[in-house]
This record gives structure tokens, C-alpha cells and sequence, in this order.
């Protein structure tokens, strides 16, 4: 797959992921010096990684929180938690996966992505 085909594969799975309204935000923010970055994100996070036929959405959701979680990388979470919701996961998965990021990577980080979670959730229950 040639470069062109890995962006065009990218940006449909990264709007599949994450919704058109963040991906379309994101797009209009690019600069001359975020577009190489942008680039990048769309060819080989959504375009390699997030299009291997090895897990399925769900699965990468999981794997995404947790480390996100676990890094706490909070604007990403949130993020990753709207799109976990597009993908398939309940809020029942989501807190396992939060539960399990208690344990191994500790309470206080587990703290934080609950309430990120808790917020988002409850956001996407109000229909924002």
C-alpha cells in the first residue's frame, strides 16, 4: 500500500474511531507546523495500526484506555473514551478496563480516568 492509499485508509478509519466533528476540528487546526504530525497520526496510527485485521476496534479501544489511563494523557482519554463508546464498548467494559488500570498501574491513576470516564459518560447520556 503506497503512502496515498495509508492516508486515505487512515483519515476513513480515524473518522470512523473518533467521529467526523473531531477529526474535522483537527483538520481546520493544522498549521504548517502540526500538518507532518497530522500526517503522521493518519498514515500510521489509524492508517498501519488501527487498520490490521489482527484485533477489532473494540479490542484496540480497551488496549487504548488502559494505556491511556495509565500514562494519564487526560485529553486523550476522554477522547478515546467517546470513541470506545462508537466502537462497540459499553460503560460496563469501559470500568472493567478502568478497574484493571487500578491495579496495575495504580489508584491514583485509576482515580483520575474514572472521573474522566464518569464525565464523559455521563455527557453522552445528556446527548452532548
Amino acid at each position: 500500500m503506497d503512502d496515498a492509499e495509508r492516508t486515505r485508509q487512515g483519515m476513513a478509519v480515524r473518522r470512523a474511531v473518533l467521529g467526523d466533528a473531531h477529526v474535522d476540528r483537527a483538520v481546520a487546526a493544522t498549521t504548517s507546523f502540526t500538518e507532518p504530525f497530522q500526517d503522521f497520526i493518519t498514515r500510521y496510527a489509524w492508517g498501519d495500526v488501527w487498520s490490521r485485521p489482527g484485533l477489532s476496534r473494540a479490542e484496540r479501544s480497551m488496549i487504548t484506555l488502559a494505556m491511556l489511563a495509565a500514562l494519564q494523557h487526560e485529553n486523550e482519554l476522554a477522547m478515546h473514551v467517546r470513541a470506545a463508546l462508537r466502537n462497540g464498548l459499553s460503560p460496563e467494559q469501559i470500568r472493567e478496563v478502568l478497574l484493571q488500570v487500578a491495579v496495575y498501574a495504580g489508584v491514583p491513576a485509576g482515580n483520575r480516568a474514572f472521573a474522566i470516564a464518569q464525565r464523559v459518560l455521563s455527557e453522552a447520556d445528556a446527548g452532548e
